[in-house]
């Protein structure tokens, strides 16, 4: 396997690393609970440094891709086997050192935040912003023990539900951001956020600002009082004009074209323990509202967005046995669209998520156009090691629409594409291909994570009917990473 000698060796450089600073825990004992070495150092012995919260977060990851598109690569496209260059292994470094201060009205904080990768192939780089920039810069007013209201203002992330919509997207080595303003309204009864924000757009060797042709706002409300769950209710719109595609920033981000996109959802999660050792989580996604097609004509591409996405998963845990072990299943779809010159568009759009979390590891694929089917089983060998295998199943919702990347983008245009690429066309096979995961994280010590992970992905007739020419020709693709995760 090509690179496999590069990533054993990396691997064993990221592990001696880390045990240079695992301090002396037994390999069996559970890892003690850390906000970070220099806030457990600075807190020992002075109580009042339980105000402030200083360190850093660091984190190394090598990568190998194999068969998996490059950014910028002439030709290069998910599973092709010759004619491109489809391979690629890099080192990414993400530093993140932050100061803050939470008082009993007020808190602030202020996060800086290195990216950058080495030996990498792709240009542009969506993982590379650097020397330094502003992760994150926000005050919050109020104290929900004594009044209802609190207001957060500034760079921060936003993080809702299970991130299925709107997410951090900590996977990335960048990650996401928003310069917003955000309310919040907390009783017994319920919580309720209510914010308006602009993403801000990732720009290399340069500061990072937000996009001023979009908008982000909504309500996200939660409550417990539905019993045995946590029970969630939000509205979300996403706003963008006619100028938000021609915006410059570095294109790392791709600026989205106008739309007027309206979600309403309802997600459900059991309470830990309310079912004893069964699990369950659901969510339903609705949207309307008006998307400008930039493939279409311009005189077509004015288009209605009605659309709709669903998810359910259960799970069953052995609490009492050794090691461990969960079994779950979970079902995904999302809307495609069954006719892209109808006036309609009913692709739905999946917002600001953390897709890494959901539709497989190699993170070839989104909320959109999909049926999907992940089976997953997990056990702790010994306490500090979680052992974690996954089982993808991959089939287009609608063959009349595209194959959408992890990005949201289409793969190919609207034309057919017959075994040339990846385009629309109809009579190909529905069933994209299959991808498992084995995935182990050790805890090394109160403030290090070591993370390791094999996939492959089985292609299916679909894309196999997409790269059939005699130039193109498809195979499986593999990815390996080994990550480390320092807590300073």
């Amino acid at each position: 396997m090509k690179h496999t000698t590069t990533l054993l060796t990396s691997a064993f450089v990221l592990v001696a690393a880390s045990s240079l600073y695992a301090g002396d825990f037994t390999v069996t004992a559970p890892v003690r609970p850390s906000q970070g070495f220099l806030n457990d150092y600075l807190r020992k012995d002075d109580p009042y440094m339980a105000a402030w919260d200083v360190g850093a977060q660091v984190r190394l990851r090598y990568e190998v891709k194999d068969n998996i598109v490059i950014a910028g690569a002439p030709g290069s496209l998910d599973f092709r086997d010759h004619g491109a260059d489809v391979d690629n292994s890099y080192l990414l470094l993400r530093v993140r050192p932050r100061v803050g201060y939470t008082g009993e009205w007020f808190s602030a904080m202020v996060e800086g935040r290195h990216s950058s990768s080495t030996g990498d192939d792709r240009n542009p780089n969506a993982e590379s912003d650097g020397p330094i920039d502003l992760h994150q810069a926000f005050v919050t007013i109020g104290n929900h023990k004594e009044f209802p209201l609190s207001v957060k203002i500034g760079r921060q992330e936003l993080s809702y539900g299970d991130e299925r919509l709107v997410g951090a997207f900590a996977w990335n080595n960048i990650g996401r951001t928003f310069d917003a303003a955000k309310l919040r309204w907390q009783n017994p009864w319920f919580g309720a956020d209510f914010f308006t924000s602009r993403l801000v757009v990732p720009d290399d060797n340069n500061f990072n600002v937000s996009n001023e042709y979009e908008t982000f706002s909504g309500m996200y409300a939660t409550t417990k009082k539905v019993p045995k769950q946590t029970t969630d209710i939000y509205f979300l719109s996403r706003n963008a004009n006619a100028q938000s595609p021609a915006l410059q920033l570095g294109n790392l981000v791709p600026t989205p074209s106008a739309r007027d996109i309206y979600t309403i959802g309802l997600r459900g999660k059991s309470n830990p323990g309310e079912l004893g050792n069964w699990d369950y989580t659901y969510e339903l996604m609705a949207q309307f509202g008006h998307f400008n097609d930039t493939a279409l004509p311009a005189a077509t591409a004015s288009l209605s967005h009605e659309a709709y996405a669903l998810f359910a998963g259960g799970g069953y845990t052995w609490a009492e046995m050794s090691m461990t072990p969960r079994v779950g299943v979970e079902y995904n779809y999302a809307s495609g669209d069954s006719n892209p010159t109808d006036g309609k568009h009913e692709t739905f759009e999946n917002l600001f998520p953390t897709n890494h979390k959901f539709y497989g590891f190699m993170d070839f694929v989104s909320l959109q156009n999909i049926h999907n089917v992940r089976l997953q089983t997990s056990i702790k060998p010994i306490p500090r090691l979680t052992l974690l295998l996954e089982g993808q199943f991959f089939w287009l919702a609608d063959t009349s629409d595209n194959f959408y990347a992890v990005t949201g983008a289409r793969r190919g245009g609207i034309a057919a594409t017959p075994g040339t690429g990846y385009g629309i066309n109809p009579g190909y096979s529905s069933y994209v291909g299959s991808e498992i995961d084995l995935v182990a994280t050790y805890q090394v010590s109160p403030h290090i994570t070591v993370e390791a992970a094999y996939c492959h992905f089985f292609r299916g007739d679909y894309v196999k009917q997409s790269l059939s020419g005699a130039a193109f020709g498809s195979t499986d693709a593999n990815y390996f990473y080994v990550q480390t995760n320092f807590s300073f």
